[in-house]
């Protein structure tokens, strides 16, 4: 037994490997800010293949003063290219209720007998314990009964904003594009990332998206630091949780 306890205790050291040493030396000291980094490397800067439509090319007209792309004669601000930043707005509202209820009874019954067994019932109570009765040789009787009950009740309500760079132009014109932004108060860091792909015509004229506008859309919001990790159970906890089998 003192063995197996050990043998789950280095288990345990194991798994919080060096983020424990660095989580003790940590100690005091407010979380660090990641620095400025690439928005494209963010998740390991795979490039987006999708199935595109043929390339098709658009001569120019030099007698024109609108040009491809533009809404007004002016300037236009939206982003468009790779490096332009736009503001993507995130307001997720979602409710859900479910309530399930199941039941189930059944009885099972089943009685058989040899009264003659082909003249031979004498033979076969001879070689049955005493007092065996042929007329009786199988009564067999079952019952089960369940009843289960489920109940979900969820609300979410997320108003985020982020502003996200154009990170890849594909050929059909779609941007690809990523952003990250942390916010540390106090002792805790709270990271909020989003990726995905939108089409420039919903881009408005302020330059800002709406979240359910981005096709692949990936968003992250958590945090780091002493609230959640109080809010976390501990490393033995969790452990124990995923190998206990009952």
């Amino acid at each position: 037994m003192l063995t197996r306890t050990v043998i789950i205790a280095a288990v345990a050291v194991a798994a919080a490997g060096c983020s424990t040493f660095d989580r003790v030396k940590d100690i005091g000291e407010a979380p660090a800010l990641a620095p400025t980094e690439n928005p494209a490397a963010m998740f390991q800067g795979r490039e987006v293949a999708l199935p595109m439509p043929a390339m098709t090319s658009e001569p120019p007209n030099s007698n024109s003063l609108w040009r491809p792309g533009s809404r007004a004669f002016f300037k236009d601000q939206r982003a468009r290219r790779a490096g332009d930043i736009v503001t993507v707005v995130i307001d997720i509202d979602d409710r859900a209720r479910l309530d399930n209820t199941t039941e189930r009874r059944r009885d099972n019954g089943e009685t058989a007998e040899l009264p003659a067994f082909g003249g031979l019932e004498q033979s076969l109570v001879d070689l049955l314990p005493d007092g065996a009765n042929a007329a009786q040789l199988v009564d067999l009787s079952s019952g089960s009964n369940s009843r289960g009950e489920g109940s979900v009740d969820r609300r979410e309500d997320v108003e985020l904003t982020v502003a996200a760079i154009v990170t890849q132009v594909l050929p059909n014109g779609n941007l690809v594009i990523a952003g990250k932004q942390e916010v540390r108060v106090n002792y805790e860091l709270r990271e909020l990332t989003v990726t995905g792909i939108i089409r420039p015509e919903d881009i408005s004229n302020a330059n800002r998206i709406k979240h359910e506008q981005i096709a692949e859309a990936r968003v992250s919001y958590g945090g780091r630091g002493q609230l959640t990790d109080v809010q976390q159970a501990r490393y033995g906890q969790q452990l124990y949780d995923i190998l206990f089998p009952f």
